[in-house]
């Protein structure tokens, strides 16, 4: 199986925690092969919003959710 990573991303409510203010606002980058084209993106994003210390984009392993018992690599 391919390692899928999806990059997404909004305004929070607290900008130390992943408490998403609107979810029907996310902003999906997209699902990545890799973590390295999924990091790519994830940076572009990012540094797009990087003056809105309120908007925060995160990668998600979906490899992990969907085999959770696979060793835990990149």
């Amino acid at each position: 199986m391919s390692k899928l990573h999806l990059v997404m991303g909004g305004r929070v409510k607290d900008p130390q925690t992943l408490e998403f203010e609107d979810l029907g606002s996310i902003d999906i980058v997209g699902v990545f092969p890799d973590f390295a084209s999924a990091e790519n993106a994830w940076r572009g994003a990012a540094q797009r919003t990087v003056d809105d210390a309120e908007m925060r984009y995160v990668i998600v392993h979906l490899h992990r959710l969907l085999e959770p018992d696979l060793p835990q690599t990149q």
